[in-house]
Order: structure tokens, then C-alpha cells, then sequence
């Protein structure tokens, strides 16, 4: 979303390479707009266009999920891991996919899912 951040051109070559939807915990929606605001780019625009033409899809928490998300958050909390990614990681686990769309390397390469050995993060 900002052409002018060092990882741009990164990103925006994996999205252009994606296949299929990106899937996304509906926390993250909130962390990306105030992400926009705060950088001053058109995190929401961009953001809820995604939505709206099916490259976003984003996806409720259950209430098992919010259970994960507190046995996440106390067990990495020397981290300390946020609720938008431990929503991340619950997700990733309901949907046993090992791939995250992350440059938070320092979070997600620490946690250990319940149906891998570890994720494989992404760009």
C-alpha cells in the first residue's frame, strides 16, 4: 500500500502471485486500517476493495478460536504476542495452513502451530 516502504516491491510481487483469495482473521482489518492512517496511505481503500472483488477474504473468529487466541497470548507472552496475530495463528491452525503472509518474522518464527513444525513466512 505504500510505494515508498522497502518492502513494497517484495509484497507487491507475492500478491501479484497469489493464486486464489487471501485469507485473513477479520482483526486484521482493523490493525491494517489503523496501520494506513498512522503512515498516511489508503490502507482502507485498498483494503476493502480486496474485499469487495474476493482477492480478501476475511473470516470471523469462532469461540474456539478466541480460546487459542488466550492460550496463545499467555504462553508467548515474554514476546509479546498481540491479539491480531495470535488471531493469525489460530486461524492458520483451523485452516491447517502452514504459509503466512508476514514481515513480522520476530513473532511468527518464535511460535510453534499445533499442526506443524513451524510456519513458513512470507515474502
Amino acid at each position: 500500500m505504500d510505494a515508498n516502504d522497502a518492502d513494497h516491491d517484495r509484497c507487491a510481487s507475492f500478491f501479484d502471485d497469489l493464486d486464489g483469495p487471501l485469507v485473513v482473521p477479520a482483526p486484521v482489518i482493523v490493525e491494517l486500517d489503523w496501520l494506513g492512517e498512522r503512515r498516511r496511505v489508503p490502507a482502507r481503500s485498498v483494503v476493502l476493495a480486496g474485499v469487495l472483488d474476493g482477492s480478501l477474504a476475511v473470516e470471523d473468529l469462532t469461540t474456539d478460536d478466541y480460546e487459542r487466541v488466550v492460550q496463545l497470548c499467555d504462553k508467548y507472552d515474554d514476546l509479546p504476542l498481540g491479539f491480531v496475530d495470535a488471531a493469525v495463528i489460530a486461524l492458520a491452525e483451523r485452516f491447517r495452513e502452514r504459509i503466512i503472509a508476514t514481515l513480522d518474522h520476530r513473532h511468527f518464527a518464535v511460535v510453534r502451530p499445533r499442526h506443524v513444525k513451524a510456519f513458513e513466512l512470507v515474502p
